[in-house]
């Protein structure tokens, strides 16, 4: 869904950030780490994603029109999901401003070497999700299930402006 749609975006000409997460993830899983040893410290894991993509969105500016596969606030969830205090993640989330927030309605997806959740969890992220950056104040655009195509343009006419 999100993620193929970012590789799509990028396809297309337009510049994205793909999801800082799963690029740790591969590089720790390549030097031969297995998934457990990467999350076993739950906070330091999610302070590493939090504080890289920090670090990236300090290098945009406003007046670039980029797709984020994830942002910071996304953290906040990702805090609450593991049982840690959001208080940084939001600190970090309340410090920039989005144009358009899109919510990729889910497609079935298969579990892999990093992507673990099933139905339940991946729900629960949606819905931590869309109450970390409802409580930003942001509206979300929810681009419903389509062709990849299709979904693309959903995108694109819905970022006009941004």
């Amino acid at each position: 869904g999100k993620s193929t749609a970012i590789e799509k975006l990028a396809d297309r000409g337009y510049p994205v950030i793909k999801e800082v997460a799963r690029a740790c993830i591969d590089s720790q899983l390549a030097r031969g780490h297995t998934l457990a040893q990467i999350k076993a410290d739950r906070l330091d894991f999610e302070r590493r994603i939090l504080l890289e993509k920090v670090g990236i969105e300090k290098k945009l500016t406003a007046e670039q029109q980029i797709f984020l596969d994830r942002a910071v606030p996304d953290s906040i969830a990702y805090f609450i999901m593991e049982g840690l205090d959001p208080a940084e993640a939001l600190r970090h989330s309340q410090a920039r401003r989005y144009k358009r927030i899109f919510l990729f309605e889910r497609l079935l997806f298969e579990k892999d070497k990093v992507r673990s959740e099933d139905h339940a969890m991946a729900q629960r992220i949606e819905d931590l999700l869309v109450s970390a950056y409802s409580g930003l104040g942001y509206a979300i655009v929810r681009v419903p299930v389509m062709g990849i195509d299709q979904r693309i343009d959903f995108v694109l006419a819905h970022s006009t402006g941004c």
